[in-house]
């Protein structure tokens, strides 16, 4: 190729300044949440949160809402990696069923505005929550907050009772796939939702709602394909331990697509950022998902 032409196979390639801008973003925004992860040490020094997990996190984050500062996007950040922490107590820590509800119950009274005991899962979601308190949309969207936190939670639980009852209780594919709140895409959604959008109407909200819940769906199987190796070696489930086959989940994946594509419709037509930003997050995870995970090792 002779100097000052390009080959069509880089045609598609988007502009190196605009992607080393939104690096930039997510390098700041990995800065700000191992800053903010230190205050809350006990909770976070565990070894599979090493900083690759950080500065793949934000990356995640960055590149679906490009147009974004990183301090727009600081609640993303910290409500994604305050979802990793519920996950590795719930899954990794907690003996028993017992715990798991500590848990649950804990969290929610803090959503409530309850003061938080000195426990760093719950001092993070109080930190996490006194920030929302001053955004515009947060008296609409608190009960949706909420609602999310609590269907994230209780899914995280039902997951567990799933794995304590080992390959006799193992869930169905539609029961597995039905329980993709303990994804906790929807979440980390809704946190950064409440965080930078205007107030909506109920009618607006329930469309951002269902659109954020395809989306989940879909990212439950794009994060399963991604992570069966680490799921068997780390004692999770996985929809690919549920009798279905790779070729069966891509299939589930495009209908679940389109299923999405077909709730974001009216999102983008009112508010075209917050259905942008899911689209970006599954367009993102499909390629991050094919070669590599989040976590660092155990």
């Amino acid at each position: 190729m002779t100097p000052g032409t390009h080959s069509s196979l880089f045609d598609d390639l988007p502009p190196a300044v605009e992607s080393g801008r939104i690096c930039a973003v997510a390098g700041q925004a990995a800065r700000d949440t191992q800053r903010w992860t230190a205050r809350f040490g006990r909770l976070f020094s565990a070894k599979p949160f090493d900083p690759t997990l950080y500065h793949t996190v934000c990356g995640c984050i960055s590149f679906s809402a490009p147009w974004a500062t990183s301090e727009e996007l600081r609640v993303a950040n910290r409500a994604a990696l305050w979802g990793f922490g519920v996950d590795w107590l719930i899954d990794y820590i907690a003996t028993s069923r017992a715990e798991v509800e500590q848990i649950v119950t804990g969290c929610l009274a803090v959503a409530d505005g309850g003061a938080p005991p000195d426990d760093d899962l719950l001092l993070s979601l109080a930190d996490i929550r006194a920030d929302l308190a001053g955004a515009p949309a947060w008296p609409a969207l608190r009960p949706v907050w909420r609602g999310q936190l609590a269907r994230f939670l209780r899914a995280m639980a039902h997951e567990w009772d799933w794995r304590q009852q080992g390959e006799k209780g193992r869930p169905t594919f539609t029961e597995y796939l039905g329980n993709a709140d303990n994804f906790g895409f929807s979440f980390a959604f809704a946190s950064h939702w409440a965080f930078t959008s205007p107030p909506m109407t109920e009618r607006e909200i329930a469309a951002v709602q269902d659109a954020s819940w395809a989306a989940q769906r879909t990212g439950r199987l794009i994060n399963d394909l991604g992570t069966y190796e680490r799921d068997l070696e780390w004692g999770d489930l996985n929809a690919l331990l549920l009798d279905v086959g790779r070729d069966e989940i891509d299939r589930h994946i495009a209908e679940l697509t389109r299923e999405f594509r077909k709730a974001a419709a009216p999102v983008r037509a009112e508010h075209p950022r917050l259905a942008l930003y899911l689209e970006r997050q599954l367009e993102f995870c499909t390629g991050f998902y094919g070669a590599t995970d989040y976590w660092g090792d155990l």
